[in-house]
């Protein structure tokens, strides 16, 4: 019984990681042109070869959030990465992610509580 356990946590752990390796490459493919539009959680979820209501279950298990909490967290991250080291406009990241430019500094703000601009002002380096 133990082993059936051990391997369900396995293949939890397994699925997670296959998750967040798989919004880093879906997000850099956004970046670089190779993909056009943001992937669903169900795309997502079938990419990984699981339903989307196990993908859900599975992320909720082993890091405490739905998956669409650490999907954004991963936008954002990527968007400050831009935000930094690019000089491209707020407008053009926006578009880049997949949205439009005044959604995206709502959204942006609300996690940040900054706006992107507020953002890269206070974290240019030098």
């Amino acid at each position: 019984m133990a082993d059936i356990g051990t391997k369900r946590i396995k293949r939890s752990e397994e699925i997670t990681s296959q998750y967040f390796a798989l919004l880093d490459k879906h997000l850099d493919d956004l970046v670089k042109g190779r993909a056009m539009e943001m992937m669903e959680l169900n795309e997502i979820a079938a990419e990984l070869f699981v339903s989307h209501k196990h993908l859900t279950d599975t992320i909720r298990q082993t890091m405490g959030a739905h998956p669409c909490h650490f999907y954004d967290q991963k936008i954002i991250e990527k968007a400050k990465q831009l935000l930094q080291e690019t000089n491209a406009s707020i407008a053009h990241i926006a578009i880049t992610l997949t949205y439009d430019p005044s959604n995206f500094s709502k959204f942006f703000k609300k996690y940040v509580k900054l706006t992107p601009d507020q953002w890269r002002k206070n974290n240019l380096p030098g």
